[in-house]
């Protein structure tokens, strides 16, 4: 039996509260927010070599903004147009290798993301309007053609949530609360996250077991939590994506690995 340990480990100085992952660049970038002294900041990291590209990147604008979309090398932030709504204003265009901003935008919103790149319409423009834009420059390249610019698949695969009864091999003396487990099978894994009271504490865990139902990855992801939480992980182009006590991203590969 082999045992699994993390590709990448990198603690973020405040809470994560969005990851988004460019599909052709397989980079990860992450919104980073400190809620009491009103800041976010963004971390660029590969998940092919697990180098960080930049953390702790701010803008001019400290609060009100966060990540949009991600498209070849690229993230795409919005701004919104107050503190008390989720209605988002303009686009600015970052470098994912370097930081550096490469446009900003205020007329333009952000649609979706295609295959092609991103299409966003002017909000000075009614009715609306799409366009297909080029995420390096911001410039718009064409009218929108819905049969050739189609939604780009993230390829993201989310676990289910299956009744613990559909589960049997948890390890001895950890029982699910809520009878409820995040699960999903990837290569010849089997990975579970569920809820469980530890030392009278309510606790989010993570098991990853092989097709002998051996454990070979265990974490505990969040301690002393009030209600039940959403999926706790993700795999992506054969990488489990996960978040510890919500500040930490880890990743692990599980590509092509023989146990």
């Amino acid at each position: 039996m082999t045992k699994l340990l993390p590709f990448i480990q990198h603690q973020c100085k405040w809470p994560v509260w969005r990851m988004e992952i460019d599909e052709l660049s397989n980079i990860i970038f992450l919104e980073v927010r400190n809620g009491a002294d009103k800041l976010v900041s963004f971390t660029s990291i590969g998940l092919d070599n697990g180098m960080v590209n930049f953390d702790g990147l701010t803008t001019p604008e400290r609060w009100l903004t966060g990540i949009e979309t991600a498209f070849d090398g690229v993230f795409v932030l919005h701004n919104y147009q107050s503190e008390k709504g989720p209605a988002h204003k303009g686009l600015t265009a970052i470098d994912g290798h370097t930081g550096k901003t490469l446009w900003s935008n205020y007329n333009l919103a952000f649609d979706y993301l295609s295959v092609n790149g991103p299409v966003v319409y002017n909000t000075q423009i009614q009715p609306k309007k799409l366009f297909l834009a080029d995420i390096k420059t911001g410039e718009t390249v064409r009218n929108y053609q819905p049969i050739i610019d189609e939604v780009l698949n993230n390829r993201i695969l989310s676990p289910q949530v299956l009744p613990v009864q559909a589960f049997k091999s948890l390890p001895d003396g950890v029982e699910a609360y809520g009878n409820t487990v995040d699960y999903l099978e990837h290569n010849n894994f089997r990975i579970v996250s569920l809820h469980t009271f530890l030392d009278g504490q309510l606790k989010q865990v993570l098991y990853i077991f092989d097709d002998e139902g051996d454990t070979v990855y265990h974490d505990l992801l969040q301690t002393d939590i009030q209600k039940l939480q959403p999926e706790a992980f993700v795999v992506h182009n054969n990488k489990l994506i996960y978040l510890k006590n919500r500040s930490v991203l880890i990743v692990l590969n599980l590509q092509n690995t023989v146990l």
